[in-house]
């Protein structure tokens, strides 16, 4: 049984992006259309007043907040104030308003970049805080970080619902293809395109090719989010507690090199020419793999192929493109 019904109004925070987006899809998906969101244009998250008018006015009953600044290796080193500002005040606006106006349950998206640079694999939630962070994008861990404090304190003084999930490296429709400050799978998407278009015979990865990273389609990351939030009462309190966070990973639990993955993207893409690596180019953390064996425990395990959502994020890459 459904403890969200189509009577209930759910705010999206962060709408258009990867995530967002997918949620509302996932959302319309499953009967529950009564949703309200805002363009940055319209609400700005970062301004206090501006949130709590809004919660004031709109009344939601259960929050989304996937509203971030968010970027791969070049753009957390680059920006890192902007990073570290721009996400705490939105976490901090969002929660604490929603907490003052009532919202039932709030799911706060975080990043599997809050664990520490160097923890045993898989990732357990419990790894959280038990070592340093990866120093290239320590600003932004450290503001999600801080959210999942912020989720866990109010639910402790206040009673409040509020769950926090870590999603591993998500890719699929809504993707940002930037070429500088994109994720890597957008980012070499985009590369072997545009290798491919030019007749080149090789293309640059960044870094040594070494690492490994899990990756997980954004329709499966929204499906998890809506059954997580949508849990029976007792057990979705059973996810909070005095003890722990209230934290859950959300991933594959399957990794690979980002060789294999610059392989696999050329042959998605159909560049036939050879892959050059930079190892003077940083690789981040050597391995973030997720430990989902508590999410599977809950009934949830992910659906999509990964060559097959490859494929879906190109064409959506080429049609994006006018290509």
């Amino acid at each position: 049984m459904s403890y969200i019904s189509p009577e209930h109004k759910i705010y999206i925070a962060g709408h258009r992006g990867m995530v967002g987006s997918a949620i509302v899809r996932e959302l319309n998906k499953q009967g529950l259309s009564n949703i309200v969101t805002r363009t940055h244009a319209e609400l700005d998250l970062t301004n206090q007043a501006a949130v709590d008018a809004f919660f004031a006015a709109e009344k939601p009953d259960f929050v989304f907040l996937a509203a971030a600044k968010v970027g791969g290796i070049h753009a957390n080193n680059v920006y890192r104030g902007d990073f570290i500002y721009q996400n705490l005040m939105i976490q901090n606006n969002v929660i604490h308003a929603a907490y003052q106006h009532g919202v039932n349950r709030l799911m706060f998206l975080g990043s599997s970049c809050i664990y520490p640079k160097d923890c045993p694999q898989p990732i357990k939630e419990e790894y959280l805080l038990t070592g340093p962070l990866e120093q290239t994008n320590q600003p932004y861990a450290l503001a999600k970080i801080a959210g999942i404090e912020m989720c866990w304190s109010y639910n402790r003084q206040y009673g409040t619902q509020y769950l926090a999930v870590m999603p591993t490296n998500l890719y699929g429709p809504g993707d940002n293809y930037h070429p500088e400050n994109s994720h890597v799978i957008p980012a070499l998407i985009r590369k072997a395109h545009e290798a491919k278009e030019s007749g080149a015979k090789e293309m640059m990865v960044w870094g040594s090719g070494t690492p490994r990273r899990e990756f997980l389609y954004c329709e499966d990351m929204a499906e998890a989010c809506v059954y997580l939030l949508n849990l029976p009462d007792a057990e979705y309190k059973n996810q909070l507690n005095d003890q722990h966070p209230p934290l859950i990973n959300i991933g594959t639990g399957e990794d690979m090199t980002i060789r294999e993955l610059a392989t696999t993207i050329c042959d998605v893409v159909g560049f036939k020419g050879e892959l050059v690596f930079d190892a003077s180019k940083p690789d981040g953390t050597m391995r973030k793999l997720q430990d989902v064996s508590r999410l599977n425990g809950m009934g949830w395990k992910d659906k999509m192929k990964f060559k097959q959502g490859l494929a879906i994020a190109y064409q959506e890459f080429m049609n994006r493109s006018g290509i």
